[in-house]
Formats: structure tokens, C-alpha cells, sequence
């Protein structure tokens, strides 16, 4: 057996489930792992939800495949992390079995409920909205009454897959941090926000148990796999805190930009305690590290659709990278499901204009991505604000990392550099780092640096269209939604 130590690392993201393997140098292992995509349900008035029994059953399938090539090769496992979709949640009632479905953080139809949650942005961190915990917990309670008394408890994913493995649904900090119920200045449950909602705080995580490590899987598992019997389980971390470790972006000097499924802009920080922006989020990466940041509801999902529903020519990346800012003559608000910074409103809808008998189904894929492009803009310059001009921008997501020609464009509509993370799992390895600071292997998450790769320019002679550009989307923001 190899006496070199390795981690697993899984993640749970919007469209798919992996589990791979990390050296004690947080690098990935070639040929090493499993990962399976799945479709969240989505429905006409605006659901998006996820059986967690067939979430957790994809997840150990993945867990099983990556057991036997492990145990095959003798690799000695110390420990397993993960990361996992922030502000989803489902329920189990007193033994354990679910009672909800999950429902993903894109389900916007909890957002008659925002009215009825107290503003607690200052303390929480979280702006009321639809993706977030209370307005959620509202609907259910109006519109699932008898699921809602059955449940005994409210939890993430990744608690109840610890649940299912290890008997004890453990939670992180980081997880509880983004659910809009949690003071991230106390350390506790926000008090005026659980006074609106029709539950109980025994029904969520123990605040003192947070960040609790495992390492007794049930005996179902233990004699499944001998390789991880012996391992260090540690509760998730939210995605997007994963992204900024795995990519390395662990300072405010330093900005993550992913495009996955959905989008985010985010900066670490290891301020004990702080104001949150306007518009923005703060959540926390632990106990004493903060995340701030700009979601949005609408990333690759949209240039995924694209390629779903229209007829995009053969050389589309090919022509991306020749295109003219704002040729296509379109002005687009890609507002598919909602959206979060900076209008936080669920009720948005995408919306296009300009179309003329000559457009053609490539002039909307562009003017689409575009419009993304300058959403990021947005949370740029919120960002900039109380923080100064992040110093480097480093894009990671598959969205990004198969289209640089989306990247140039990130790039002009930012009016700055952006530089390619090539840490092509860079949640996992976020994951994987932090389990190994915990268990002292390395002295801090920066020591191990993420590799990077091509960095894109802004074109200055492209400045004015993007400005332009960014007016009309204002325009039209202001004329359909204001």
C-alpha cells in the first residue's frame, strides 16, 4: 500500500456529481474518479427541485467507482471533503427519511414570500430573496402544510448525505452561513429572522456542532469500502467558498470569476467582522474567513439553452472570437430564472429586443453572452467600491474554459485582465486544500498556489461598446422591470 496520504474530494454541483482524488500537494490524480450529470425538475411556475434520495444515490455511485480504483491501487485515504450548492434545502422527519424534496436555490416560487422576511441583510449577510432559506420555508409552510409538520428537520444536501453515510448529519459554517438565517457577525441563528418563520431552532443545525469531523461510517459503508474506513470525513463547504480556495483566490486582492451552471464574482477576506455592501452577499469560507460577493442566477445554463434550442452554426467559437461588440444590433436581459445581484427580484424574466428579419440565431448566442458579460460588470464595480479595484480576476468553470472567446469578452467588459485558472476542478481542490489546513499537512491554503494559464487583455477600442452596450441594457431594464 502507498504511504503517501490522499484526499477525496466530491462535489455537488447544479448539473453534475463528481468524486476525485488529491495528493497531499492538492493536486489532482490522473485517472482517478467518477462523475455523473443529472437534470434538476424544473416546472412551469417556477420550481426547480431534486429528489435528495437520487442525489445521494448518484453521489455514492461515484463514491463506489472511485472506491475500487483507489483500493485496487492501494492509495492510502486520510480524509474526505466536499463542496456542495450553497441556499438549497430539504427535510427529513424523526427517522431520517426525506419529507421534501430539495429545493435548488433557483426555484423562484417563494417570491411572494420575500415581503413577508425581515431585511437582515446588515447581520446575515443575505439580501431577501427567493433563493435564500426564509422566504422558501414560507412557501412550503402556505403551500406543503402536511410535508412541512412532518418534518423534524431542515437540512442541506450535503447534511443529509452524511446523514445516509454516517449516521449524523454534520454541517458546516460555511453551509449555514448562505441559508439567510444565520448571523455572521454572532455566530448564531439570526434571532429576528427565525421569529418570522414558522419553525424551531431545534430543527436546524447545532451552531455548536458546526465543522464537526467524522470518522465512523455507518457499518453498511464501512464494510463497502475498507478503503475510506479508516478516513476523516469533514463536512461540506459551499461551492463557491471551494472556488475561491481552489483557484486561489484567498484575498480581497484578488477577485474568482466562475461561470458554471450559474455565475459568481467573489473576494476572501479573513476580517473578523465587517459591513456587508449594498447588492451584495457575505457569507463565510469558516469560522475566520468571510466570502463577499455577486451571484447570478443566469451563467452557462444560458449558453447552454442556446445550444438546446437554436440552430448555432458549426464554427460558432470561431466566429465569437471575430464578432464586433454589439453588431448583432440585440439588446438582451438574460434573465431566465430571476435574478439575484444586484436586483435580487425573482420575478425577472429574460427579455430581448431589436430583432429584425436579418438576425440570426448566432446574433442572439453573442448578444447573450455579452449581456453576461456585462452582468459581471455589475458586481465588478460593486465590488470595487468598498474593497478598490481587485489587482488580478481569475476565471475558472467549464462555461469559460471551452469558450475563450467568452473569456475575451469577459475581459473587454470588465476593462480588465482576466486570467484562466487551469485547476480544471477547482471547487474540488478548494475542498481538498481545506481539509488539508485542518489537519495541519500544510501551514495555509496559499501555500499550495493554483496553476493558471492565458490571461485575456481588454481591447481599449472596444471600451465605448461595451459602455454603450451597458446603458442600453439599463434602458431597458428601466422600461420593462422598474
Amino acid at each position: 500500500m502507498s504511504a503517501d496520504p490522499f484526499i477525496v474530494s466530491i462535489d455537488v454541483g447544479s448539473s453534475s456529481v463528481r468524486a476525485l482524488l488529491f495528493d497531499s500537494g492538492a493536486r489532482q490524480m490522473e485517472g482517478y474518479g467518477a462523475q455523473v450529470p443529472y437534470r434538476i425538475h424544473t416546472t412551469p411556475d417556477g420550481g426547480a427541485e431534486v429528489d435528495p434520495d437520487a442525489l445521494a444515490e448518484l453521489t455514492i455511485d461515484c463514491l463506489d467507482e472511485l472506491h475500487r480504483q483507489v483500493h485496487e491501487a492501494g492509495l492510502r485515504v486520510i480524509a474526505v471533503a466536499g463542496s456542495a450548492f450553497w441556499h438549497s434545502f430539504c427535510g427529513v422527519d424523526a427517522a431520517g427519511h426525506p419529507t421534501l424534496p430539495i429545493l435548488h436555490l433557483l426555484d423562484t416560487r417563494s417570491g411572494d414570500q420575500v415581503a413577508h422576511v425581515p431585511d437582515t441583510h446588515a447581520r446575515t449577510g443575505c439580501v431577501p430573496h427567493s433563493s435564500y432559506w426564509p422566504s422558501k420555508l414560507l412557501w412550503l409552510y402556505a403551500n406543503r402544510r402536511d410535508e412541512f409538520r412532518a418534518t423534524h428537520r431542515f437540512l442541506s444536501f450535503p447534511e443529509y448525505l452524511f446523514l445516509k453515510l454516517l449516521g449524523n448529519a454534520g454541517a458546516s459554517t460555511s453551509m449555514v452561513s448562505a441559508t439567510g438565517l444565520w448571523n455572521q457577525n454572532e455566530s448564531d441563528y439570526d434571532a429576528e429572522t427565525l421569529a418570522a418563520l414558522p419553525i424551531r431552532r431545534g430543527q436546524l443545525a447545532d451552531p455548536a456542532a458546526l465543522d464537526r469531523i467524522e470518522d465512523q461510517l455507518l457499518p453498511e459503508y464501512r464494510a463497502l469500502w475498507p478503503a475510506f474506513a479508516k478516513a476523516r470525513w469533514f463536512p461540506a463547504l459551499g461551492d463557491g467558498a471551494c472556488n475561491n480556495l481552489g483557484s486561489g483566490c484567498v484575498s480581497p486582492d484578488r477577485a474568482a470569476l466562475m461561470v458554471g451552471t450559474t455565475g459568481a464574482m467573489r473576494l476572501v477576506s479573513d476580517a473578523p467582522q465587517a459591513k456587508v455592501s449594498p447588492g451584495l452577499w457575505r457569507y463565510r469560507v469558516d469560522k475566520s474567513r468571510l466570502v463577499t460577493g455577486g451571484a447570478l442566477s443566469n451563467g452557462g445554463d444560458v449558453y447552454a439553452w442556446m445550444k438546446r434550442n437554436l440552430a448555432l452554426p458549426k464554427d460558432v467559437e470561431a466566429r465569437l472570437e471575430t464578432a464586433l461588440p454589439g453588431t448583432h444590433g440585440l439588446t438582451m436581459l438574460p434573465f431566465f430564472s430571476g435574478e439575484r445581484t444586484p436586483y435580487w427580484r425573482a420575478d425577472l424574466r429574460g427579455a430581448i429586443t431589436g430583432l429584425a428579419a436579418s438576425t440570426q440565431a448566432f446574433d442572439i448566442l453573442h448578444a447573450a453572452l455579452e449581456s453576461i458579460a456585462l452582468r459581471f460588470r455589475e458586481i465588478y464595480c460593486l465590488l470595487a467600491g468598498p474593497w478598490g479595484a481587485p489587482a488580478e480576476v481569475i476565471a475558472s468553470g467549464g462555461a469559460l474554459l471551452h469558450s475563450p472567446a467568452w473569456t475575451q469578452m469577459m475581459a473587454d467588459a470588465l476593462g480588465r485582465p482576466v486570467t484562466i485558472c487551469t485547476e480544471t476542478e477547482a471547487s474540488c481542490r478548494g475542498a481538498a486544500l481545506w481539509a488539508l489546513e485542518r489537519l495541519n499537512i500544510i501551514d495555509g491554503i496559499d501555500a499550495l498556489p493554483a496553476s493558471t494559464g492565458a490571461t485575456f487583455m481588454p481591447r481599449p477600442e472596444y471600451r465605448d461598446a461595451y459602455q454603450d452596450l451597458l446603458a442600453r441594457q439599463h434602458r431597458l431594464y428601466e422600461r420593462l422591470f422598474a
